[in-house]
Formats: C-alpha cells, sequence, structure tokens
C-alpha cells in the first residue's frame, strides 16, 4: 500500500467514538403485506430489507438524536458539557425552525456547544461528517458532535408500495477529535451535488414555493416522491465513481481497505459497487436487512455493525459512500482510531 497524505492542518481529525439508536417497534415486510400490495419476496430479493424501526407518536428526530449521542458520548466518556459544537444530518427536522441541532443542545445538555443542521438526504452523515472534522481540523474545537438522525416514517406514504417498503427510522452519532501523536484519523473526501436530479426523488411541499395547505395535503405533496428507477440508476453509477475517484487520488486499491461501509438503500446497489473496487463481500457492511433506509443514520448504524461483528478494527483503512436527494454523492476515506 502506498497511501499518500496530501499536506494540510498540523491538526487532524479522527473519530473517537460512536453510538446509535433505533425506536424498539419493528415493522416485517410480513407486517407490510396487510397494508400494500406487496410481499416479503419481492422486497427481499430488491431491496435486501426485511424490517424495519418505527417510532411511536410522538417521538421526533431529536429524540432519536439525543439517545445515540448520550450513548456516544459515554463510551467514550466524555461529559455533555464538553462538546463544543453540534452538527445535525437531516431531512425530518423536528420543525423547520429551530434546528434539531439547538434542541438536542438543550435536552443533552451542552450549554457551550453552538450548531446546526445539514440537509443532504443520504448524503447528510457523510457531509457533516468532514465539517465536524474541518471545525476540529482549523483549531477552533476539539469535541465536535456529529449526528445522522432521520424519523423517515414521518414522512412516507404508507399506501405507496414504491416507497413505504424502503424506509426506517434511526440515528447515529459519532465525536471528532484531534487525532494524537501518530494516528491519522480522517483522509480524504469527494463530494458531488447534481441539482437536475431534484425532481426524482424529493417532498414537494412544506416549504417557500408550496407551503402546506389542503391543496397540497389532499395530494400527498408531504410525503416522499420518488422515481426509483432513475434515483436506482443514477445511484448505482455515481457509488462507484465516487469511491474509485477518492481511492485512486489516494493510491489505495480495494484490496487494501479492511472495511467498505456504504449508505445502506438497496443491496444489490451496495453490492455492485463492492465489485468494483474488488473487495469480498465479507468486508462489506451490510445491515439493510434489519433497518430498512435510515437516510442519514445508515452509515454510523452500519459503523456500529461493523464494530459489533468485529469486522471494524483499529488502524483499518475504512471507505465511506453514499448517494441521495438532490441529487448527492459522498464518499470519504479515513482510518480508524479506535
Amino acid at each position: 500500500m502506498s497511501l499518500t497524505l496530501k499536506p494540510r492542518h498540523s491538526v487532524r481529525a479522527k473519530i473517537s467514538s460512536v453510538g446509535t439508536y433505533v425506536p424498539p417497534r419493528v415493522l416485517t415486510n410480513a407486517e407490510l403485506e396487510q397494508m400494500v400490495a406487496t410481499n416479503d419476496k419481492w422486497i427481499t430479493e430488491r431491496t435486501g430489507i426485511r424490517e424495519r424501526h418505527i417510532v411511536e407518536k410522538g417521538v421526533a428526530t431529536s429524540d432519536l438524536a439525543v439517545e445515540a449521542a448520550k450513548i456516544c458520548l459515554a463510551k467514550r466518556g466524555v461529559k455533555p458539557e464538553e462538546i463544543e459544537a453540534i452538527v445535525i444530518a437531516t431531512v425530518t427536522p423536528d420543525m423547520i425552525f429551530p434546528s434539531t441541532a439547538c434542541l438536542v443542545q438543550n435536552k443533552l445538555g451542552c450549554p457551550g456547544a453552538w450548531g446546526f443542521d445539514l440537509s443532504a438526504a443520504c448524503s447528510g452523515f457523510p457531509y457533516a461528517l468532514q465539517v465536524g472534522a474541518k471545525l476540529v481540523e482549523s483549531g477552533a474545537h476539539k469535541k465536535v458532535l456529529v449526528i445522522g438522525a432521520d424519523v423517515m416514517s414521518s414522512i412516507i406514504d404508507y399506501t405507496d408500495r414504491n416507497t413505504c417498503i424502503l424506509f426506517g427510522d434511526g440515528a447515529g452519532a459519532v465525536l471528532i477529535e484531534p487525532c494524537e501523536e501518530g494516528e491519522i484519523g480522517l483522509i480524504d473526501f469527494h463530494h458531488e451535488v447534481d441539482g437536475s436530479g431534484a425532481p426524482s426523488l424529493n417532498m414537494p411541499a412544506g416549504g417557500s414555493l408550496l407551503p402546506a395547505s389542503h391543496e397540497t395535503v389532499d395530494k400527498k405533496q408531504h410525503f416522499v416522491h420518488q422515481d426509483g428507477q432513475t434515483v436506482y440508476k443514477f445511484a448505482v453509477r455515481k457509488m462507484s465513481e465516487a469511491t474509485e475517484i477518492l481511492l485512486q487520488r489516494n493510491d489505495v486499491t480495494g484490496a487494501e481497505l479492511g472495511c467498505f461501509i456504504p449508505h445502506q438503500a438497496n443491496k444489490r446497489i451496495i453490492l455492485s459497487t463492492a465489485e468494483r473496487l474488488g473487495m469480498p463481500e465479507e468486508r462489506v457492511i451490510i445491515n439493510i436487512d434489519r433497518f430498512g433506509n435510515t437516510t442519514a443514520g445508515t452509515i454510523p448504524l452500519a459503523m456500529n455493525t461493523a464494530i459489533e461483528t468485529g469486522r471494524l478494527k483499529k488502524g483499518d483503512l475504512v471507505l465511506l459512500a453514499s448517494v441521495g436527494a438532490g441529487f448527492t454523492v459522498g464518499a470519504t476515506l479515513l482510518r480508524w482510531e479506535f
């Protein structure tokens, strides 16, 4: 392996802890069979999903984010008062304003922290991860909390079989800190957006263009709308392209990666990308069968799965990748340091 580190700030950033949370209630494919015209075999073969977790009424994105953050901080032995900034990736904020980050700051008890929300759909976590890393690399902060959290069930039409089978609710938090002597941490990233893809995956109403009204509610414009084929084709192409660009730029091959942690949208997309990278399936983290697509929560949830199954170890080179509404594309290369 000939890993080339580009010149950068003297401070490097690393992930020092991971915490995740999903609500207890499980919605299985068998239950969906009773709700829409679908079946377990069809869902499993096309997506890899068998079940997903769904919140109870009254549970919001901030609630999931706080639970994940508590676990993350407890693992590291860090108190909430030590957190200096909070970046939350979500497309299902508790409300338009204030930001979910403000609500989490208060609920978690981080009096000295500032923060904000970041909207990049399924690429939200990799985007927020880079923002958090840059806050640390700049020297501005030493402890930044990055959270990917979504309550997708709040914007899903459970009479639409094309979307209701795909999504679940969940959250994952990571702590970003400066690297110690000899550590590498976050190495490089590659992000893209293609705004021409916006009509293919969106929630049409609820913003300034189409404020809530009887008409928008009647037309079900406050739910996720998706052109599945267009999204699938773009995701297959761009997930591979983004990861290959990042690896080539850093003189790393797929064979040298300890772990590939992709966004969990569709098992076929994940395996197609892994094949292009020349990675064996045992080093590809897939947990979509248990959680579905939790949007900004998928990558940290998959990180936790990798840790629990012993497939993510200190010193491993790790590749993260995502494609989401926007269209957004994100890939991150890092060294796992704990």
